[in-house]
């Protein structure tokens, strides 16, 4: 199947359609709809987000149809003046997997990231999910950690 040619770019506080797209392309892909679709807040609040710059939320589309995206934050530092952007979501539509459009995607974020001051962009991905794995040792240094989950109420005992 031929691609389409394909478009990679930032949304704005304007792409609040898109960022739903993106939000089902999402759900699709961590097997996580409702999570992602179920409680969507309000468009004044997504507008508000994507205004922001320091959240960074990039798309690959072909036409109107979201192929892959990503959304990123950027973090300051204390330990030096700098700046590091941390990718929280990034999948690309089964369909077009293999055709380096997360390469893309992150290659745009990079972009973003240098003239926003950062040294670095991480991402993390989970045992067994073997391609993530492959593209960021591709793009890439490795660092094996543990990642801990801490909820914000007290936990009842």
């Amino acid at each position: 199947m031929l691609l389409p040619p394909v478009t990679i770019r930032r949304l704005g506080p304007t792409d609040v359609p898109v960022l739903r797209r993106l939000n089902v392309l999402f759900g699709q892909a961590f097997a996580d709809l409702e999570s992602y679709t179920g409680h969507q807040p309000e468009d004044a609040y997504l507008e508000g987000l994507l205004a922001k710059e320091h959240i960074f939320a990039v798309v690959a589309l072909a036409g109107e149809e979201v192929l892959g995206g990503l959304v990123a934050y950027e973090l300051d530092k204390f330990e030096q003046a700098r700046r590091e952007v941390y990718i929280y979501d990034l999948a690309v539509h089964a369909e077009h997997r293999r055709q380096g459009i997360a390469t893309a995607l992150i290659e745009h974020l990079r972009g973003i990231a240098m003239e926003r001051g950062a040294w670095v962009i991480y991402v993390q991905a989970d045992y067994g999910d073997d391609p993530a794995i492959a593209l960021y040792e591709k793009l890439g240094t490795r660092e094996d950690v543990l990642h801990f989950d801490i909820a914000t109420a007290p936990a009842s005992r």
